[in-house]
């Protein structure tokens, strides 16, 4: 399977100053990634695409100030507000052995141990210390499980599944746990 030519980066969160510049915030906080690129593709939330070349950036704790050709205006910059920003993966290093771009683990088919469907890594949340994959499937309830080796003992990017030993706090396979009592009875 051929890998998708874009990586998801993060999204333009405001636009800042008079000039066209826009805030960029990347989903992941760690991300130095876009000061290693000169363009991006960026979606509206009309769906809109268009590539940009950046001109300038300047990072923040939270967020990168970046300038792009042929944004001039603050007006140009509020048009972009909301805006998904991808990175072109032939931009990018290759990631080392067993490591990935976290762009690759969405999408892939989530099983436990035993091989029991789980669910799709749909999400990928970068709060904490390790990002946390969010697993979706319908009639059950969302999974979150930290991107460790000691809950995500295999990934298999060419299979397009990953291997989850969820927390022991999560009931995996439960079918509307809501509903049961922690005696089993109803609710």
């Amino acid at each position: 399977m051929t890998p998708n030519p874009l990586l998801e980066l993060g999204f333009i969160s405001r636009a800042h100053g008079l000039r066209g510049e826009v805030a960029v915030r990347p989903f992941d906080p760690g991300s130095e990634t876009l000061a290693t690129v000169e363009r991006v593709r960026i979606r509206t939330r009309a769906g809109v695409e268009r590539d940009l070349k950046m001109e300038e950036l300047r990072p923040t704790p939270k967020e990168d100030i970046v300038a792009f050709e042929g944004v001039e205006t603050r007006t140009e910059a509020e048009s972009l507000v909301g805006s998904t920003v991808f990175v072109f993966r032939e931009d990018l290093e290759p990631p080392e052995e067993g490591q990935f771009f976290q762009g690759d683990l969405v999408g892939l088919s989530a099983v436990d141990e035993a091989g029991t469907p789980l669910g799709t890594v749909e999400e990928i949340w970068a709060t904490g210390e390790v990002p946390n994959l969010v697993i979706r499937a319908a009639g059950r309830q969302e999974l979150v499980v930290p991107f460790a080796d000691e809950f995500v003992p295999t990934v298999d990017i060419a299979a397009r599944r990953i291997v989850i030993r969820p927390p022991e706090y999560v009931e995996v396979g439960r079918r509307d746990a809501d509903k049961d009592a922690p005696d089993g009875s109803e609710q």
